[in-house]
């Protein structure tokens, strides 16, 4: 078929360059041009509906909500029980401050049972003293009286295997026999002795603040280092296990001197920690504000309201009375 056969009024199919599959596909593609989108007109209704519907969304920004202060009604209300509350609670701490004043003058007006020493109730004799060291000395006393009183009844052990010691050196050599019976007496008159004579002082001085308490302690405190220096050293024929009787009995047994020497240290330490204990007794005395006139002041009001000392005192001068109306007479 010739060329003259074809439609002279149709398109040409070879020249029409929109014919293209790349330009069709562009032509006819959904992507809206940029001339629908003016600059200055309203938003897109597609974006205003996205927005819309954000906004609608079920979670909500956060809103801080404005702080409501307390009225001055409301804040002196509070005050005023705060207040009630603390002065019951003091009310209530005083009023048992003064229960427990009242147990102790009640305590101190019948008078308190004895307690030391702890002997059983069926024993014929009763304690002697009343000691509590929670209840009469201050706490920061305590520790160094408990310690002294500790010093005391070691120095009692001592004493004891000192006695069971001179009698084994006493079973070995019959001229030692005098060691073995001072050492019963040290014993006997230096327990209770050192008892009554320095660890009851220290004990009131602590308790009463005492002056001449603390002066009667230190007097006789020194007195015992010097004893417990002496028992240390252990001299022959004294009553005690000391450093020269220890090695002068290991030359004749091995065993008794070993023995001696265990004691021999025993009064060591005792002399040691009583040289220590009264360093520190005065270092808290001289916190306390004693002072020697303070015991003299004491000592004086002591003898003076004693009801032997007055009684003493009544008598003589009404026997000098009546000596002086006879002799006018």
């Amino acid at each position: 078929m010739t060329e003259f056969d074809n439609n002279p009024f149709a398109e040409p199919v070879h020249d029409n360059p929109f014919n293209d599959p790349s330009v069709t596909q562009v032509t006819n593609s959904t992507i809206e041009p940029v001339d629908q989108y003016p600059p200055f007109t309203q938003p897109y209704d597609g974006l205003a509906a996205q927005t819309t519907s954000a906004s609608t969304s079920p979670y909500q920004p956060a809103v801080l909500q404005p702080s409501t202060e307390p009225s001055p009604q409301a804040s002196a209300a509070a005050a005023q029980a705060n207040l009630l509350r603390q002065q019951e609670e003091l009310e209530r701490k005083a009023a048992e401050l003064d229960r427990r004043e009242q147990e102790l003058q009640s305590r101190d007006s019948t008078g308190k049972e004895n307690n030391w020493p702890p002997l059983p109730k069926s024993f014929p004799i009763k304690p002697c003293f009343y000691q509590d060291f929670s209840e009469e000395i201050p706490v920061e006393y305590q520790r160094v009286c408990k310690m002294i009183y500790y010093l005391w009844m070691f120095h009692c052990v001592t004493l004891f295997l000192n006695l069971l010691a001179c009698l084994a050196y006493f079973t070995t050599d019959t001229a030692y026999g005098v060691d073995f019976g001072l050492s019963i007496l040290w014993l006997i008159l230096f327990t209770p002795c050192s008892f009554l004579c320095w660890f009851r002082p220290v004990y009131k001085a602590f308790k009463t603040d005492s002056s001449f308490s603390f002066f009667f302690f230190f007097f006789v405190f020194f007195c015992q280092v010097v004893v417990f220096i002496i028992q240390a050293v252990g001299i022959p024929k004294w009553g005690n296990s000391g450093w020269i009787a220890a090695f002068s009995a290991i030359g004749n047994n091995k065993a008794v001197g070993a023995i001696m020497i265990i004691v021999a240290i025993l009064f060591t330490i005792c002399a040691v920690i009583s040289v220590i204990m009264i360093k520190m007794v005065h270092s808290m005395y001289r916190r306390t504000g004693a002072s020697f006139q303070k015991a003299q002041q004491e000592f004086s009001q002591g003898v003076f309201t004693s009801k032997t000392f007055q009684t003493a005192a009544t008598g003589a001068a009404s026997a000098a009375a009546q000596g002086a109306l006879q002799g006018n007479n």
